[in-house]
């Protein structure tokens, strides 16, 4: 039997420091080599209880990396004033050339890492050059992570406008805003920030009692939305505002979801971060011409998962992928 593999807490991801800019760069080279048939994954397998409550396992795999992953994550809705996250998973690493299992890590935290690395990938094709505003639509930890990665790319973002239903919450986005050098701002209407920012991330969580409130329509004419709720916070009507719809994965879906984990079949993705990522990665950091209103709604990758828990293994224990190819190699022998 296997010893047991070691485990990486949260807090042990968090003291690896992996910056904005290292994680994007991460998911663009995944990217890439899934695109060069390099890394393969499967869609999610899904098992959906009730809006808000279900169950998820997403797996990938590289050969250049060297490993194979697959997360397990449980989700709950959490009620208004409820503690903890509504979000809960755990990342198995496997070695790819012999199975062994190589390491088992805190899901939640690389979660959190990929999840604005794939908006701010997104954001380098899409995003406006030239933005100044940033909105946030939910402003918890996904909001703290996504004003990191979001002045990475953006370095003249001066403005951050917070809505949430919480008001603690916006107050503390707005004070981590202004310790980054931006005027923080905590709006009471989610419209007034629609009408005013260059970049909106939405990262609402879903529930039963949901009714979406977001309306496209409202958006100035040349901005990016990063839909981290996957649009279910969206109106389905107001979809057709946008001229550009992408997507992490067609392979994963090609419709935005409403409230209730419904695809909205009226609307439909017109490419991914897959066909983004085949340009370089000098190309990458260039914004896309397109003008316009652009969405990228996002799905989850695993591939964004393979990505980080690559980088956050080898972080952690230097060498040890490289280690496990030796063996394996060295067994083909024998």
């Amino acid at each position: 039997m296997n010893d047991a593999p070691p485990f990486l807490s949260e807090a042990d991801i968090k003291a690896l420091a992996i910056a904005p800019d290292e994680a994007r760069r991460a998911v663009v080279d995944t990217f890439w080599a899934a695109g060069e048939g390099r890394a393969v994954r499967a869609p999610k397998t899904a098992l959906t209880l009730s809006p808000g409550h279900g169950f998820q396992a997403m797996a990938a795999a590289s050969a250049s990396a060297g490993i194979a992953v697959v997360k397990w994550i449980g989700i709950a809705t959490v009620p208004p004033g409820g503690e903890g996250p509504g979000i809960n998973s755990l990342i198995i690493v496997n070695d790819y050339e012999t199975g062994k299992p190589v390491a088992v890590l805190d899901g939640n935290e690389i979660t959190l890492i990929r999840t604005a690395a794939l908006s701010a990938v997104a954001g380098s094709y899409l995003a406006p050059t030239d933005a100044y505003t940033l909105g946030m639509i939910g402003c918890g930890l996904q909001a703290h992570q996504h004003l990191e990665a979001f002045c990475e790319i953006r370095p003249g973002l001066n403005r951050l406008l917070a809505f949430s239903r919480s008001e603690a919450s916006a107050v503390r986005l707005a004070e981590a805003a202004e310790a980054r050098g931006l005027a923080g701002e905590v709006v009471s209407s989610p419209q007034d920030l629609l009408e005013r920012a260059d970049i909106v991330v939405s990262m609402v969580p879903a529930s039963p009692e949901l009714t979406p409130f977001l309306d496209a329509r409202l958006l100035k004419r040349d901005c990016f939305v990063a839909a981290v709720d996957l649009g279910r916070a969206w109106l389905p009507e107001s979809f057709g505002a946008f001229d550009v719809m992408a997507t992490d994965d067609l392979a994963q879906g090609t419709h935005p979801w409403d409230a209730n984990g419904c695809e909205v079949d009226t609307a439909e993705f017109a490419t991914d971060l897959l066909a983004m990522c085949r340009e370089t990665a000098s190309q990458e950091a260039t914004s896309s011409e397109t003008r316009g209103r652009r969405l990228f709604c996002f799905k989850g990758s695993s591939l964004a998962d393979l990505a980080l828990s690559a980088l956050a293994v080898e972080r952690a224990w230097p060498g040890i992928i490289a280690r496990h190819a030796r063996i394996a190699e060295a067994s083909k022998g024998t």
